[in-house]
Order: structure tokens, then C-alpha cells, then sequence
């Protein structure tokens, strides 16, 4: 692992423990981008932070995406009436601030910026993970890939416990750290650490994008 905001301590800790090592690049990627929502990138929301330069960021991630061939899948929280007002759904009452992503409002839209296109296919889900309850497993089995580009928010939430169980389900994970933010640098930073150790590589945009430029051309994928 590259020295962390932890420290050398830390990193040979986690080192000798056995965590750290380069995860596998694939050749087959996806780009998944997790909850780039208008109730999560605006501010004007009380769930949402100025996300600006996460989305620019994650649109030139997609440009190359779609230039390597490779799929991008959205996801978005959107609760039925009776979800987000009732008490079926167990992480509303933790985390109560999430009932106001009721389906068909703009805080459940895809934000504006990012150049989302009819093919790209949208997953709604009801809790963090873009895996768990979602059929996003199969629909990336199906379409042969083998590693996800994971980028969105929040980094601390929806993005670590995508990064989770994506690895899970058997896909490499790379998390490009510009495409990714929270509202609060401290969880952002601590994530970023603990997907790195454990899950998958944090990367800069520029090797996500190397990385998919060597597929387009037919490149060996070792970016």
C-alpha cells in the first residue's frame, strides 16, 4: 500500500496482516456510478454537498469508458410512498433523512451533467450496497464483465458497501478517488484507506483512464 494518511505505522500493520496488495485489472470492466443523484450532488438538498467536481470528474471517466467499450450502469435510492413513509424499510429509521428519495421526485434523478444515455441501465435500490436486493450482479455476469469501476456517493456509505460487494460477487474493484466524494472529508478519507486495504485499489482518475485507454487500443489491462 502507498503511505496513508495514517501513517507508516498503520500501513505496516495493515501490511503485515496481509492487506493491501494490487487487485486484479480485468479486461471486461463496467463503470458503476452510485447515487450521482440531484438529492445527493446539490446542495440545495439537506442529503446533498456540492458533489461538483466528482461529477465532472466521473463524466471524463465515462467518455473513456464508452470509447473502451465498456458498459456504465447508474444507480439511484428512490422509496415508494409507503416505503419512505412507512416502517418497512429498517435503514430509514437510522438514517431518517433518506425518506425524502421518494420515487419520481427530482432528488431520485440522475444528475443533469453526467452524459447518461438510453442505453445506460438505471438500478434502483432501497439500501447502500448497488448490489444487495438489485439484480446488478447478474446484469454485469451477463454482460461478461470482470472488473467494476466503482464512483459516486457517499464514499463512506453507498460507495464502500458497493465496493464491498461487488468484490463479494466476484468482480476486481477500482474506485477512482476524484470520482468518488462524501460530505465530510474524515469519512471520505477513512473509506478511501479501508476500500484500498481490504477491497479493492484507490486510484487516480489519470490510471482509471490509462487503464481504459489500453483496452481501446487493445492493450494488455496492467495500467
Amino acid at each position: 500500500m502507498a503511505d496513508s494518511m495514517y501513517g507508516p505505522q498503520t500501513d505496516d500493520t495493515y501490511a503485515q496482516a496481509g492487506f493491501g496488495a494490487v487487485a486484479r485489472r480485468g479486461e471486461r470492466p463496467a463503470v458503476v456510478v452510485v447515487d450521482l443523484t440531484n438529492g445527493f450532488t446539490d446542495p440545495a438538498y439537506p442529503s446533498g454537498a456540492d458533489l461538483s467536481d466528482v461529477v465532472a470528474a466521473t463524466a471524463t471517466l465515462i467518455g473513456h469508458a464508452r470509447a473502451a467499450g465498456a458498459p456504465v450502469v447508474y444507480t439511484t435510492i428512490a422509496y415508494t410512498p409507503a416505503e419512505a413513509d412507512g416502517d418497512a424499510v429498517t435503514w430509514l429509521h437510522k438514517a431518517p433523512g433518506m425518506r425524502a428519495m421518494r420515487e419520481g421526485s427530482p432528488a431520485v434523478e440522475i444528475d443533469p451533467r453526467l452524459p447518461r444515455r438510453p442505453e445506460d441501465v438505471l438500478v434502483v435500490k432501497k439500501g447502500a450496497s448497488a448490489f444487495f436486493g438489485t439484480g446488478l450482479a447478474a446484469l454485469l455476469t451477463g454482460l461478461g464483465r470482470d472488473t467494476v469501476l466503482v464512483c459516486g456517493a457517499t464514499t463512506s456509505g453507498c460507495v464502500r458497501a458497493s465496493a464491498v460487494d461487488a468484490v463479494q460477487s466476484g468482480f476486481s474493484v477500482l474506485v477512482p478517488r476524484q470520482c468518488v466524494g462524501d460530505r465530510a472529508p474524515g469519512p471520505h478519507e477513512a473509506n478511501l484507506f479501508d476500500i484500498h486495504a481490504k477491497y479493492g485499489d484507490v486510484i487516480d482518475l489519470a490510471q482509471a483512464v490509462d487503464y481504459l485507454a489500453g483496452l481501446a487500443e487493445g492493450a494488455p489491462a496492467d495500467a
